[in-house]
């Protein structure tokens, strides 16, 4: 079988469309179209069907994709090991992350390892309600919760606190509550509802039970600079206001632990620079565990 007929396969399986498959590929839709067709052909089987929206698999196309992921990864396997014995470690690995965890630890710590690898492309994307691994939307992935299915390698990284902040200039202006009840004379800062895409963002509307008014953010970032710029009363991540003289820590009866699971996929984390950069992301987290907690335990 023909792998540039199976790479145009697997192109049209993961953007869904003949046309972005062609600009993924640098090649022209009717290049594709003939290749889908010839593959197609060889298999007495049709792999997709067109409709305006785009192209779906069928059920043969479903078949089709697991063994050409497979294939991918071999390929991908052989140009690794050549790589590595022959020169420097390169290429690209694209890691998922949620958005807090990516600008307030992963992007200095990756940062550097790239230094160290120069050859060595990495891609922090912040993770969206549903991803794919086996369809490469991401090497490695960080979430919240761990997955109840999936043929997928899943280690715990580190557990993390949240507690509740205000800034400093807030506090001044308005006073600080004594307990949950006096949030009733305050803002609070929290998430969106419709964008918390893990179970393990609960906590988000906690204080909204009890404000007077909310200000919402649907990025931990946003929630971030909103409760420093004194907008109002937020849960935040211990591990990202740790080093914010101007927040303060209130309502010490209010805090929540939460965790982090690195997912990689069993078919591609033996690649060299798959396995690099979680390998380097396991000893991070093992190494700065105490900064993730807010009592450093």
């Amino acid at each position: 079988m023909d792998w540039d007929h199976l790479r145009v396969f697997l192109a049209v399986a993961r953007h869904g469309q003949f046309l972005a498959a062609a600009r993924a590929l640098a090649l022209n839709h009717a290049t594709v179209s003939r290749r889908i067709n010839a593959l197609e052909e060889a298999l007495g089987e049709p792999l997709f069907e067109r409709t305006p929206a785009g192209s779906a698999l069928t059920e043969a196309g479903e078949r089709l994709l697991a063994v050409a992921e497979r294939v991918e990864t071999e390929i991908l396997g052989i140009a690794e090991d050549t790589r590595a014995r022959g020169a420097r470690l390169a290429g690209t690995v694209r890691v998922g992350a949620p958005d807090g965890l990516g600008t307030y630890f992963l992007a200095g710590e990756l940062g550097r390892l790239q230094e160290e690898h120069p050859a060595l492309v990495v891609e922090l994307v912040p993770l969206p309600r549903t991803f794919s691994l086996s369809k490469r939307e991401a090497d490695l992935a960080i979430t919240l919760d761990p997955p109840e299915e999936g043929r997928l390698v899943v280690s715990k990284l580190t557990d993390y606190t949240l507690g509740v902040y205000a800034a400093r200039s807030y506090l001044e202006r308005f006073g600080t509550p004594d307990d949950e009840h006096a949030l009733a004379g305050h803002v609070a800062v929290t998430g969106v509802e419709d964008y918390a895409y893990a179970s393990s963002l609960n906590y988000a509307n906690h204080l909204g039970r009890s404000a007077g008014r909310l200000f919402r953010c649907a990025g931990v970032a946003g929630q971030v600079e909103a409760v420093r710029a004194g907008i109002g009363i937020g849960i935040l991540h211990d591990f990202v206001v740790r080093d914010s003289p101007e927040l303060v820590s209130i309502l010490p009866d209010i805090s929540f632990r939460r965790s982090y699971y690195l997912l990689s996929h069993p078919d591609t984390g033996n690649l060299a620079r798959i396995a690099l950069v979680r390998a380097f992301l396991t000893r991070r987290f093992r190494e700065e565990r105490g900064r993730f907690i807010a009592d450093g335990g």
